[in-house]
């Protein structure tokens, strides 16, 4: 079995030698022309290249200033907005809770909620934005 295979390999890459002999001999024939045509590709090949890296580099370019750059100054005005909390700021949370800052501490914050002054502890980073306008029913408990 070993020796079948070992033979039909032989004849494999006798029938491709022959084939590139007779390759090699149209391919001098034609010299002149190929190397015009070879020049021609080249040129086509590298102007193909250079307008697929501008392509890429417009494509990394799109994504930085639609994507990546507004979500970096999104962050940073987050950040900058809870690190400016102080006691007595209105605050909405994620959770759609309004409330009044009583305390602050490094990762968390009291609020103060509704009429009855109901006190609840949460992260800093639960805060979704500070609002500008009192409410009038946290004025004071109307009994």
């Amino acid at each position: 079995m070993f020796n079948n295979l070992v033979n039909l390999l032989a004849e494999a890459n006798q029938s491709v030698s022959v084939a590139t002999g007779e390759a090699a001999a149209a391919t001098t024939t034609t010299a002149a022309a190929g190397t015009a045509d070879q020049a021609a590709a080249a040129a086509a090949g590298t102007g193909s290249l250079i307008s697929t890296v501008v392509m890429m580099v417009a494509m990394v370019a799109i994504f930085y200033f639609l994507l990546i750059r507004p979500q970096r100054k999104k962050d940073k005005q987050v950040k900058d907005m809870l690190s400016a909390l102080k006691v007595g700021d209105r605050i909405c949370t994620i959770g759609g809770l309004y409330g009044t800052i009583a305390a602050l501490k490094d990762d968390t914050v009291t609020l103060t909620m509704g009429s009855l002054q109901n006190t609840i502890v949460i992260a800093r980073w639960a805060i979704r934005s500070v609002e500008n306008v009192a409410l009038e029913n946290d004025a004071e408990p109307q009994i």
